[in-house]
């Protein structure tokens, strides 16, 4: 049985009852977080959210690329958030690799290199700030000004926020 399958089977017999409570897309909390993909960060666990209360962005790596800047745009402007939570954490698989390596690897398997940046960082807090800044820059958010970065310890629990 593939990984696929096993969840599909969890689905027919788990409690997944869709959204009926929760009548619109608009996030009640007009608040976006983006966080990296990483399966140890239960995003709703951290912040004690609750079904339909912020629209959830993952990445490898928390980062906010030009693909996350589409969706927070598409996030403020027709469903009405107006905060961003960045949070990206400790013993990320990004720290441990470098831009020119995992580019060059691709290369040697695919004959291709590729234009995307991987976004490769050394210290998580220095990733954050980037991220936060090129929020506050992008000219296609509305909401710029109550933007947020943290540092998740994926060993404690602890949030760590970056200013």
């Amino acid at each position: 049985m593939t990984a696929i399958d096993e969840l599909l089977e969890r689905h027919a017999v788990g409690v997944d009852h869709g959204a009926p409570e929760v009548p619109t897309p608009v996030p009640g909390l007009h608040l976006a977080v983006v966080t990296c993909m990483d399966a140890r960060i239960k995003v709703f666990d951290v912040f004690g959210l609750r079904h339909g209360e912020a629209h959830i962005l993952r990445n490898a790596g928390g980062v906010v690329t030009d693909d996350i800047i589409r969706s927070l745009a598409i996030s403020q402007r027709k469903l009405e958030t107006r905060e961003i939570i960045v949070m990206q954490h400790t013993s990320c698989g990004l720290s441990m690799i470098t831009e020119d390596e995992f580019k060059d690897e691709l290369e040697r398997d695919t004959k291709l290199r590729p234009p995307w940046a991987i976004e490769a960082f050394r210290e998580v807090k220095d990733s954050v700030r980037q991220s936060l800044e090129r929020v506050r820059r992008s000219p296609f958010l509305l909401h710029t000004d109550t933007v947020r970065g943290f540092v998740y310890d994926v060993r404690t629990a602890e949030l760590t926020e970056v200013y």
